[in-house]
């Protein structure tokens, strides 16, 4: 099912994000894991990329696994910085071979590792989505920052970079992660000002430990809002109360955001199906 299609409902909906093995080794542990996620029946569920950032290294198998098995619509990732036109359609054919039609198109992080390249065939998101809308009849989706993407001067230059990557053929975003709902809705009415009517789903992380939030931080160079940042200094030692705590603190954004008329939030759970169960079951009354 094209996820434009879940979008036109009025049902609340909750979907999550998983991501793939590194290896093989451990293929059967995160299979494993997001079987579990699968299992708690959401509205769809996105599989991040492998190394590089092709559909390579399980991305695809693991989103067909939850298709074929749990009934799942899958939402897979492709990056295009590190690949070339030759490979980013290897990787279209290996989707459309799964019978998967939904996309999520990035440019992705300048990669670090080594042996990694970056190829000059797709600069931007825009370019990425433009190509896939001209290979085949996928839904195709983008990312948006709500504070601003890092690399951007404004977040006025942002949207307009945004407006670019919708007029290309994207139908729908995903937002980066926030902790602060009223920002989300600020960013909603920026997109509004600039003609942008995509459906756009807020991306929520339950934060379970300390050392997780500071790692997002380092990377976003964001801020906590002070509601948040209490509770870290609070219970940041302890991990079952951070855990308990982060968890009620991402239920109450996702309730927030359903009365105030969202129709899908994304959760990022990190592979964690305790995590997205605990969650899901908080709000079992408000999506059933």
């Amino acid at each position: 099912m094209k996820l434009t299609k879940l979008f036109a409902s009025c049902k609340p909906t909750l979907s999550f994000e998983v991501f793939p093995p590194k290896s093989s080794n451990n293929y059967e542990s995160v299979r494993s894991a997001t079987e579990a996620i699968a299992a708690l029946r959401p509205a769809f569920m996105s599989v991040t990329c492998g190394a590089g950032g092709t559909t390579e290294g399980f991305t695809v198998s693991i989103a067909k696994n939850l298709q074929d098995k749990f009934g799942v619509t899958p939402l897979v990732h492709l990056i295009c910085i590190s690949s070339s036109e030759e490979e980013i359609e290897r990787s279209l054919e290996e989707i459309k071979a799964a019978g998967i039609e939904n996309i999520l198109a990035l440019r992705g992080d300048i990669p670090k590792y080594d042996g990694a390249t970056v190829k000059s065939d797709f600069k931007h998101a825009c370019d990425l989505v433009a190509k896939i809308k001209r290979y085949g009849d996928f839904c195709v989706g983008g990312a948006c920052y709500p504070e601003g993407h890092p690399e951007s001067p404004s977040l006025d230059d942002d949207i307009n970079n945004l407006k670019i990557k919708i007029d290309a053929g994207c139908d729908f975003l995903v937002s980066q992660m926030f902790f602060d709902n009223n920002i989300f809705y600020a960013f909603l009415d920026k997109l509004a000002a600039k003609g942008i009517n995509v459906p756009v789903n807020p991306g929520i992380m339950p934060v379970t430990n300390a050392k997780q939030i500071r790692r997002i931080l380092e990377l976003s160079g964001r801020t906590l809002p002070r509601k948040f940042a209490k509770i870290v200094e609070k219970f940041g030692e302890d991990p079952e109360s951070m855990k308990q705590a982060g968890i009620v603190y991402a239920t109450e954004q996702v309730v927030d955001l359903f009365a105030s008329g969202i129709k899908n939030v994304h959760i990022y759970t990190m592979n964690k199906p305790e995590v997205a169960a605990r969650v899901m079951d908080n709000i079992s009354a408000i999506i059933k």
